[in-house]
């Protein structure tokens, strides 16, 4: 038995629970196919998870700060709430009936189960057969991918998805990977009392951003106290039934649990991506402007490799249910793709890092402001540590980049979000007036670095 639908979703992150919402109100009869949770890993194993224990860990941080600035603060760690929170509020105890009956309410169907491309406009789950009239639209996302090393596999270490789901904070804590999933639940844990070491391969941590972020953020964990090792190789994990051992060369360090926080895979096999003339071994899949990856084939999300974030796919959405829909609209843009690690301080970047910059060899300058010497940084003292990174296309005369280290360093992005997509000439932004005393205002003295 064949049915015949408009459009068949599968996968239902955000933008695939977004697109198959948008499509059903718009009047097209509409599939979503759904093998986990509807809403993706973001609600619950993910963004909102982890900003809740980055928010309830910036709390203790903020108390232990008291001192010397407002008094005197007794803190007592206790993940309990954090864990209860997470269950309660985040996840329903990762139950999705919230999400798909919101999905449903806009006259979607939801399908459970693995759905697979069979033949070109077709998709068979659970042995029932559609086919799609308008097209197939894709948003699979990724999975935890952990390196081949000697005895990991054999081990019961943690993904993002056990850690968020930890009922207690663990008394140690190795994490491996010095991204932005390491690097948030690194600073997490020992804020709670965890002894927590990171290992990462290469020379520095979160190594697509700015050297001096990796140099501050290294800096600020070993002040708090955690274990940064950079540069080694990881050649053997064990586990005795207590704790993991790691072998770093000749030195071994142990704890009680291990994060494996090594990047992620596409969910790309087994989709029947050969039937329309993709790879499925591919590590993603290449889109236009509008999402089309093939005849009647779209796709969004992490699967398109234009970077794994909730906003990127969402925007995505958007763009391609305009295009199955036959309507006008901009084609996908991505110079000022938005990015935020939630550590303390928040590390924000926007377009293009000054090494991507010479690589794509524009005339690059930039400028540099440091938080802790603006007003508002000297005012705040106790946690200030941060700065504005300005990468400007001499050339032009417009930002191609820029980061924002410190306090609340993802809402100063915004500012520079919109500069660097508006591509407004750096001039302008040297005569607008920025409020005093407020961090953004550290902008400014970036802009007058870059001509100095």
């Amino acid at each position: 038995m064949t049915d015949e639908v408009d459009v068949v979703v599968i996968g239902t992150g955000p933008g695939g629970e977004d697109a198959a919402g948008r499509l059903a109100e718009a009047g097209l009869s509409v599939v979503a196919v759904e093998s986990r949770l509807v809403g993706g890993e973001c609600p619950y194993y993910a963004c909102v998870p982890t900003k809740m224990m980055v928010r309830a860990a910036g709390l203790l941080e903020e108390a232990r700060r008291v001192p010397g600035m407002a008094g005197g603060a007794t803190v007592r760690p206790d993940w309990t709430p954090v864990a209860a929170r997470i269950r309660d509020e985040a996840t329903d105890s990762w139950d999705d009936k919230v999400a798909a009956d919101r999905l449903t309410g806009k006259g979607a169907r939801l399908v459970r189960g693995e759905g697979r491309i069979t033949a070109p406009d077709e998709v068979t789950v659970n042995g029932q057969v559609f086919r799609a009239r308008r097209g197939i639209l894709l948003n699979t996302g990724t999975s935890p991918a952990a390196p081949p090393v000697d005895g990991l596999a054999d081990t019961p270490f943690w993904t993002n998805r056990e850690a968020v789901q930890a009922a207690e904070a663990p008394e140690s804590l190795l994490v491996l990977g010095g991204g932005v999933v390491g690097a948030e639940m690194a600073q997490v844990f020992p804020r709670f009392g965890t002894r927590v070491t990171i290992v990462e391969a290469a020379d520095r941590l979160l190594v697509n951003e700015e050297p001096e972020t990796s140099a501050l953020i290294q800096d600020v964990f070993e002040r708090e106290g955690i274990g940064v090792r950079t540069g080694v190789d990881v050649t053997a994990v064990s586990h005795d039934g207590v704790e993991f051992t790691m072998r770093l060369g000749d030195e071994a360090v142990s704890a009680e649990r291990l994060l494996v926080a090594t990047g992620r895979r596409p969910n790309l096999r087994g989709l029947g991506l050969e039937h329309v003339g993709l790879d499925e071994k591919a590590r993603q899949i290449q889109v236009d402007g509008h999402m089309r990856a093939a005849d009647g084939v779209w796709a969004i999300g992490d699967i398109t490799g234009m970077g794994a974030f909730t906003h990127v796919s969402m925007y995505q959405a958007a763009i391609a249910v305009r295009d199955i829909l036959g309507e006008e609209g901009s084609p996908a843009a991505y110079r000022a793709v938005p990015r935020v690690t939630f550590t303390d301080p928040e590390i924000a970047s926007v377009g293009l890092t000054e090494a991507q910059a010479r690589e794509q060899n524009l005339s690059v300058r930039t400028g540099m402001a440091k938080i802790p010497e603006s007003a508002r940084g000297w005012i705040h003292k106790a946690g200030n540590d941060g700065f504005i990174k300005l990468v400007e296309n001499a050339e032009w005369g417009t930002l191609a980049g820029a980061t924002a280290v410190g306090p609340s360093g993802g809402e100063v992005l915004g500012f520079l979000a919109v500069a660097v997509h508006t591509e407004t000439p750096t001039a302008v932004l040297r005569d607008m007036i920025y409020a005093y005393p407020t961090f953004h205002r550290a902008i400014e003295a970036a802009l007058a670095d870059l001509d100095a």
